[in-house]
């Protein structure tokens, strides 16, 4: 299981990867510079639809795999 904090350290070091401040992978993604920053900073309330526009926009994976229960 991944925290948001996790998260938004996968998100920080893509975008650091990609050459792009938060401005620029913002409007790539189609969200504003607040919620990138929010998001990178592991806010635990971050709405999860947009960051996982977010984690798309910046060609990331999120997956989730049963349990062993």
């Amino acid at each position: 299981m991944f925290t948001m904090k996790q998260i938004g350290e996968a998100v920080r070091a893509r975008r650091k990867a990609l050459g792009l401040t938060q401005i620029e992978a913002a409007g790539l993604c189609g969200v504003g510079e607040r919620f990138l920053r929010e998001l990178e900073l592991g806010k635990p309330t971050v709405q999860m639809g947009k960051a996982l526009q977010v984690l798309s926009g910046l060609g990331l994976k999120l997956s989730i795999e049963a349990g062993g229960r």
